[in-house]
């Protein structure tokens, strides 16, 4: 119930790939797909990265059952050229388990430069009523070395061959980048100890006529777990952004061992997006 609920309250923002399979377990040859490296559209950087966006959603079980919320938020850091804060914080609070289990992570990553890659972050976990953590990452992406500490003590160092994002750094830099319609890229993330090149694939456009956007055209992306990431997780998951400028993720389902879950966007922010102004 444990790793379930922690998934449950995640998913929203884990970077996963559609039919995608990791650099160790490779197709034959004649088989293989050539599949690009993605990369950012710079027209929709300046309202992804607007220097202050925020996203809430409610996290609800099959049937409607809310059982918590997920918080994000990305903003400019002040005297630091092109850098950007991305915070996310996943609650129990006002969901059915908050008595019984709380939960309130947060989730800290510091991005820089024209890729907006992380360079250094931080997981402060509250779990139950006694275990506390505190996590420091730090991303050496031109000489491909990530340090791990944990509770202020080195823990692990890693090696890596390229340059990578991190679980949160891929979510929002994929939504940065080209949907097009059956064609797929590859955003390398560091997850599981290693680098994986992970595949984005957009499936179809789909219309929503009841969200906190009102009626919205989406693209839809449709994830499969290659790697665990920070918290265990099983079954597909699907993303939806709207198919416009904003490129915002209005509702995310992921169906687990019994049944599924989803994300609906209650909250939206950006001053730069003129489309979704006052949503609330």
């Amino acid at each position: 119930m444990l790793i379930s609920l922690k998934f449950i309250l995640f998913i929203v923002i884990l970077f996963v790939s559609l039919n995608a399979f990791c650099d160790e377990q490779p197709l034959p040859v004649e088989k293989q797909e050539i599949i690009p490296l993605g990369v950012i559209d710079a027209a929709l950087v300046g309202i992804g990265y607007s220097g202050h966006e925020q996203l809430r959603y409610d996290v609800s079980y099959t049937g409607g059952i809310k059982i918590g919320e997920l918080r994000l938020q990305i903003d400019a850091l002040p005297g630091r050229d092109n850098a950007y804060k991305i915070e996310a914080l996943v609650t129990t609070q006002n969901g059915m388990f908050s008595l019984l289990y709380p939960i309130n992570d947060k989730h800290v990553t510091l991005v820089q430069g024209i890729e907006k890659l992380p360079y250094q972050a931080e997981i402060w976990q509250k779990e139950g009523y006694s275990y506390t953590s505190h996590k420091l990452i730090e991303y050496d992406q031109e000489n491909g070395t990530i340090r791990n500490m944990k509770n202020g003590q080195m823990d692990h160092e890693y090696t890596v061959d390229g340059k990578v994002n991190n679980e949160f750094s891929s979510f929002f830099n994929s939504r940065l980048m080209p949907f097009e319609i059956g064609k797929k890229f590859i955003v390398p993330t560091f997850a599981d100890k290693k680098r994986v090149r992970v595949v984005v694939h957009a499936v179809k456009k789909v219309d929503f006529k009841k969200t906190l956007l009102g009626h919205v055209r989406t693209v839809e992306i449709m994830p499969i777990m290659t790697f665990k990431g920070l918290y265990d997780k099983k079954g597909d998951t699907v993303i939806w952004y709207t198919d416009d400028e904003c490129r915002v993720p209005v509702r995310i389902n992921s169906k687990i061992l019994i049944g599924s879950l989803t994300a609906d966007l209650t909250y939206y922010e950006n001053s730069a997006c003129g489309r979704y102004t006052n949503i609330k």
